[in-house]
């Protein structure tokens, strides 16, 4: 059975100040996600995660959207998003915390870029699923801080965390232990 294409997803900050530096670094994470031959997922928000889709695109990857909105329209209007770069936009109509735990699942990989309230809540779902999880530091916010709240949480959920501060290096380092130890992620049991 050939494997779908590994999908990156790529969780941080979607307002706020955007240093020059951890922008640059955000695009070169899309360039190295495209390299790698995977897709990448984001929540369809502007910020630092639509610099890691522009830097995909330029590469000629894959890139996917997890929106809050319902429609097109919202996605704009209401939620003041982005459209460019995407090739794929899901439509979840869940709001802004409901679509994380789609988003989350539907990723192989997360990624922590920066990072407010909405990236801890991603991170968190991530670490209790059992992702593997690659964390970008240097990069302020959630992602300079996980050293710091990890000893507190205390749960082992087989959640595999690799921090680096080099994009293309952390990409790579998640790729092989994804490839080496794929997630055993729990199933549920069948509704029938």
């Amino acid at each position: 059975m050939e494997m779908p294409r590994i999908q990156i997803g790529v969780m941080g900050s979607a307002g706020g100040r955007m240093d020059a530096q951890v922008v640059a670094h955000c695009m070169e994470l899309g360039r190295a996600i495209a390299d790698a031959g995977c897709a990448i997922i984001t929540g369809g928000c502007p910020g630092l995660p639509h610099f890691a889709v522009i830097g995909c695109k330029e590469r000629g990857g894959l890139t996917v959207g997890v929106s809050p909105a319902l429609s097109l329209q919202e996605h704009v209007d209401l939620y003041k998003s982005p459209t460019d770069h995407i090739d794929v936009m899901i439509y979840t109509g869940a709001g802004l915390m409901g679509r994380e735990v789609i988003g989350v699942r539907s990723c192989d990989i997360v990624i922590i870029v920066g990072g407010r309230s909405g990236t801890l809540g991603e991170f968190a779902i991530a670490y209790d699923e059992g992702r593997p999880i690659g964390v970008l530091t240097g990069t302020g916010g959630v992602a300079d801080h996980v050293d710091d709240f990890l000893p507190v949480i205390q749960k082992a959920t087989g959640s595999r965390i690799i921090f680096d501060d080099n994009p293309r290096r952390l990409i790579e380092r998640c790729v092989a232990s994804f490839k080496e130890h794929p997630p055993v992620i729990r199933q549920r049991e069948s509704a029938l």
